[in-house]
C-alpha cells in the first residue's frame, strides 16, 4: 500500500470522525471545553489532509476520493463554519462572563470552601479564556481565507 493509499484510508477515517463530530455539536449547543478543542483540531486534521489530497490526486480513477474531499469541505463550510463555529463563540463569550460576573459577586469574608470554590472558578475561567483564544485563531483563519477567495 503507497503512502498516498494510507493518507486516503486515514482522510476516510478521519473524515468519518469529523462528521460525527460536527453532527454532536450541532444538536449539543453547549459543548464542553475538551469537546470544543476535539472538534476544531479534527477540523484543521482533515482540512490538511484534504489540501495534500487534492494535490496529490491526478486521474480519473480517484475521482470518488476527490468528491469525498468536496463532501468534507462543504461540510466544515456550511455546517460548521457558518452555522456551529458562531454559536461555539457565543457560547464562550456567555460563559466567561457568567464566570466573570460569578467570581466579582464574591463576598469580602471568605470562609476555606469560599476560597477552594474560587479557585476552581478561576481556572475555569482561564481554560475558557484559553479555549475562546484557539476558536478565535480559527476565526482569524476564516477571515483571511475569505479575502483570498
Amino acid at each position: 500500500m503507497s503512502s498516498f493509499d494510507n493518507i486516503s484510508v486515514m482522510f476516510d477515517i478521519e473524515s468519518k470522525k469529523l462528521s460525527k463530530m460536527i453532527d454532536i455539536a450541532a444538536a449539543k449547543p453547549d459543548l464542553s471545553i475538551p469537546e470544543i478543542v476535539d472538534t476544531y483540531y479534527q477540523i484543521i486534521n482533515v482540512s490538511s489532509m484534504n489540501m495534500m489530497l487534492k494535490q496529490q490526486i491526478s486521474s480519473d480513477n480517484q475521482k470518488s476520493l476527490f468528491d469525498k474531499i468536496l463532501k468534507i469541505e462543504k461540510l466544515i463550510t456550511e455546517k460548521f463554519d457558518s452555522d456551529i463555529h458562531p454559536q461555539i463563540m457565543d457560547h464562550l463569550r456567555k460563559s466567561i462572563r457568567e464566570t466573570v460576573s460569578v467570581l466579582q459577586s464574591g463576598s469580602t469574608q471568605k470562609s476555606k470552601e469560599d476560597i477552594e470554590s474560587e479557585a476552581k472558578f478561576y481556572e475555569e475561567l482561564r481554560q475558557k479564556m484559553s479555549t475562546k483564544e484557539f476558536v478565535e485563531q480559527y476565526d482569524k483563519g476564516l477571515s483571511n481565507d475569505r479575502k483570498y477567495c
